[in-house]
This record gives structure tokens, C-alpha cells and sequence, in this order.
């Protein structure tokens, strides 16, 4: 564990490299898309012929939650999840910061069927909004099932206290940094044994709606659970997070979609007024 002195260099390291991006920017000509300019959001179904779900799709993501608007489904089961502590890669994508798992992670089940932590990653600013709220960061962690159907397992976050997560991979994330600018398409660094068992809080409230993926091929018939409960990091981990990337990937966010008629349920555990999901 690195010492507070040590973190706090860390730190400034990471948010200089958020300035210096004449000469240290990392090559991204692997990438085939972008969030800005030609490349763009609004591009990507033209630019490959297997991206067009992202322009011609009726049930895209990320989308706008109102609150208001959701139905409360009594017939929603609790959140499942069993985690593991396990060994993982931190992975730099070019479009985003991944922790990739190649042995067993554990599970979330939805009704009754049993989908496997796969990998998961960070968008900045959040892509999904709660009436109309962004948020500085959104995780999602996205798992399938023996068949390759997709479930994404969404939170949302707002600057606060340390997210005690991120302790966990921030000595590797310089690391990563360094290892992608050496590497022609990004770079990987060992993240070690991580546990998950703290993303296992607070699943008291959610959100459920069948959207897509959020980058390119966008593809459909994803289930998405975005937790109500909005975590916290501080502002300093969430520049951490996303200084590995090239300057124009720092801000990965898709705008948010139609909804086109779609249903947005809740899952409530405990029924009251006490627990709300404005921000």
C-alpha cells in the first residue's frame, strides 16, 4: 500500500498527464470509433457496415430515467450477485479502462438464469442520466450467460468520500498509462487478486430496461439493472481512471437515446418514501 505521500504524488502525476497531451499523447489509430468529430456518436452507424443497430436500433442505450415515469414491478426479484475474489487484467482499450477477467468471477442471476462477471469498465461523464442528471462516472460490469446474452450491471457516481474499490488497482493504473503509450493499441497491466465483494452494496433499489450496448456494434436485447443507490469517488480517482486514455477518449460517453415507447421498472425491497434515486 502506498503511502499518503506517495498517493498524493501519484495523483498529481495522472493529473498532469490530463494537460500533456502534445507530447505524450498515446497512439489511437487502432480504434474504429470516437466520441468526437467524424468519428463521433452521431457517425458511428456509417461507419461500418456492422454498426448500423447504432443509428437504425429502436432500443439504444444509454437512456434518460425519470423517475416519475418508472413502473414499480412487484413480480422483480432481488439482485443476486456472487462474487469472487479473482485475478484480473487492467486493460487499456483506446475508448475505454477495462479490468478483464479470465477465470470464474462470479455471477448475477436474473430470474433464475445465471449470467458471469466477464469484465468491466468506466464511461465519464456517466452515460445514463437520472432526470436528466449526469453524473461524473458511471461503472458498468457486464456479464453473459452460456449462450451469449448480455446483462449489464450499472452504478452511477457522484464526488464524495474514496470509492474503497478503486484502492485496489490505483498503483496499477499509471502503469497502464505508461504500457499504452509504449504499445501501438493501448496496453494491459496484471491488476492482481481483486475482490468485488464491496460492489455488492446497496442493491435495495433498481432500475431495469432492455437496451443495447453503448458503443459500436450497439447491438440489442442487453438487460440493463442500473442500481439506485448512487456511490461515491472523489474527484481525484475518477481522473485516475481515465488518464490512461488519449485526451480525446477521456470523456467516453454516448448521448442518451430514444426510449421509443420502452418501460423503465423498478425494483423496490423496501417499499417507502425514504429511499429515492434523485440525485
Amino acid at each position: 500500500m502506498a503511502t499518503s505521500d506517495g498517493n498524493a504524488v501519484f495523483v498529481l502525476l495522472l493529473l498532469c498527464t490530463c494537460f500533456v497531451t502534445t507530447t505524450l499523447a498515446c497512439d489511437t489509430s487502432g480504434a474504429k470509433f470516437g466520441y468526437v468529430g467524424s468519428v463521433g456518436p452521431a457517425h458511428w452507424g456509417s461507419l461500418n457496415p456492422n454498426f448500423t443497430r447504432c443509428s437504425k436500433g429502436k432500443n439504444q442505450s444509454p437512456i434518460n430515467i425519470k423517475t416519475s415515469e418508472v413502473v414499480y414491478n412487484p413480480k422483480l426479484e432481488p439482485l443476486l450477485r456472487n462474487y469472487t475474489a479473482t485475478n484480473a487484467t487492467l486493460v487499456d482499450n483506446i475508448v475505454n479502462v477495462e479490468l478483464r477477467y479470465e477465470d470464474p468471477a462470479g455471477t448475477v442471476s436474473i430470474n433464475g438464469k445465471k449470467y458471469s462477471l466477464k469484465q468491466m469498465h468506466w464511461h465519464s461523464p456517466s452515460e445514463h442520466t437520472i432526470n436528466g442528471h449526469r453524473f461524473p462516472l458511471e461503472l458498468h460490469m457486464v456479464h453473459k450467460d452460456e449462450h451469449g446474452n448480455v446483462t449489464v450491471v450499472a452504478f452511477l457516481y457522484r464526488f464524495g468520500r474514496p470509492d474503497p474499490f478503486f484502492f485496489q488497482i490505483q498503483d496499477k493504473l499509471f502503469e497502464l498509462y505508461a504500457e499504452g503509450c509504449r504499445a501501438d493499441k493501448g496496453g494491459e497491466v496484471s491488476a492482481g487478486v481483486v475482490s468485488m465483494m464491496s460492489l455488492r452494496q446497496h442493491a435495495h433499489m433498481y432500475y431495469r430496461y432492455a437496451g443495447s450496448l453503448t458503443t459500436p456494434p450497439c447491438t440489442e436485447n442487453v438487460v440493463w439493472i442500473i442500481l439506485a443507490k448512487v456511490r461515491e469517488m472523489t474527484p481525484q480517482q475518477a481522473v485516475a481512471l481515465m488518464a490512461p486514455l488519449e485526451a480525446s477518449y477521456r470523456h467516453n460517453s454516448r448521448p442518451t437515446q430514444r426510449t421509443n415507447g420502452r418501460t423503465v421498472q423498478l425494483y423496490h425491497r423496501f417499499w417507502s418514501n425514504e429511499e429515492t434515486s434523485s440525485p
